[in-house]
């Protein structure tokens, strides 16, 4: 399970449990697969309608941001309240899904407010209010402190978020260290975590998936690692990256993983990695075997310096680059397989599991 209703969080449905074991409590409810790039669209939708109202804008999750207020009220001469109950309305109107809003004087409350009114509700705490806030939080609600932190702060009658923040700071460092005196700041109206504008660069990207069932065919396999290096390569040249290493796997249907690790000259261009990829699943590969996912892996990522391979004609590379640019516009706007290298069609097996309205996130 990655996601639930209040529904059936509420019968003890939990995120990561098995299935089998949601159906067994939940009988009657709707289970459906994930739609990654349904999820994708709207995401995007919802930050385009965020930065109308602040350029400043840090994307923490597919679902979550943090947006810097500051100055805002004067640029829409409206209140926090209004502002935020302005975008709780436009998002429902234009997406037809609802969300919580907080607003706060720094990152940590501003979190824990949003957290207030699920699932379509405002939060504003000033600081004048923030004391009042935090005595009905319980301390293991606060981000952060998990269930081992907050046993620790039980021993020493820290029960509430209040009574966490009224500790002396250096008995707080002396349980928790500089966490968790970021924390105790944090709750008492100073900002110690900043917006994060730019994304980090990452460490690894990784495109994996099931086969859609248990097969021998090669040929399947193949298509689908064709259609994860088309992915791979989409998001390096989109970030402007280069990878050093591939790591290709394959899942046998007993779910055990075979693994090839190849390192390379920095690149990003689809031809090579498409032969590396296919090069590893030669050695992976066995006859009569039965598989039941494949998936793909960059990592060692780099800025794309722009060199090039010098085995490679740099009008070739143009073009690649091009194709590739191109092709994910194309996706972005129509969907994501709209457009993909041949030797990554896969024959489909089943029906179509969606059928979502197309929303284009500008």
């Amino acid at each position: 399970m990655v996601a639930k209703t209040y529904d059936a969080k509420a019968v003890g449905i939990k995120t990561g449990m098995p299935v089998w074991e949601a159906r067994r409590l939940l009988p009657q409810a709707t289970y459906l697969s994930a739609d990654f790039r349904f999820y994708g669209l709207i995401s995007a939708k919802i930050f385009a309608i965020l930065r109308e109202y602040s350029p400043e804008i840090e994307v923490y999750s597919i679902d979550e941001a943090f947006m810097d207020m500051n100055g805002i009220r004067i640029l829409w001469r409206k209140s926090f309240q209004q502002l935020a109950d302005d975008i709780r309305e436009r998002i429902y109107r234009d997406i037809g899904i609802t969300v919580s809003v907080g607003i706060s004087t720094t990152r940590i409350l501003a979190k824990m407010a949003s957290e207030k009114n699920k699932p379509n509700g405002s939060t504003i705490i000033p600081g004048r209010s923030i004391r009042h806030f935090l005595a009905t939080i319980p301390v293991g609600d606060v981000p952060g402190i998990g269930r081992n932190r907050a046993a620790l702060l039980h021993k020493f009658s820290i029960h509430t978020a209040l009574d966490y923040c009224s500790t002396d700071k250096a008995h707080i460092h002396r349980m928790l260290g500089k966490a968790g005196t970021d924390l105790w700041d944090e709750l008492n109206g100073k900002p110690v975590f900043k917006l994060e504008l730019q994304a980090p660069m990452p460490k690894s990207i990784a495109r994996t998936a099931s086969l859609g069932c248990v097969t021998t065919e090669r040929t399947l396999i193949v298509s689908h690692l064709s259609y994860h290096s088309t992915r791979i390569v989409t998001e390096l040249v989109r970030k402007e990256l280069t990878t050093s290493m591939l790591t290709v796997f394959l899942r046998l249907k007993s779910f055990e993983a075979v693994v090839c690790k190849l390192r390379m000259q920095p690149c990003n261009d689809f031809s090579k990695l498409n032969r590396v990829v296919k090069s590893s699943f030669k050695e992976l590969f066995k006859q009569g075997h039965e598989y039941r996912a494949c998936g793909v892996i960059a990592s060692q990522l780099n800025a794309d310096a722009g060199q090039g391979d010098l085995f490679i004609k740099q009008e070739d590379t143009g073009r690649q680059l091009k194709l590739i640019k191109t092709m994910d516009a194309i996706n972005s706007k129509y969907g994501s397989q709209t457009l993909r290298p041949a030797q990554a069609i896969q024959k489909s097996r089943r029906g179509t599991r969606f059928n979502y309205p197309v929303i284009i996130a500008s």
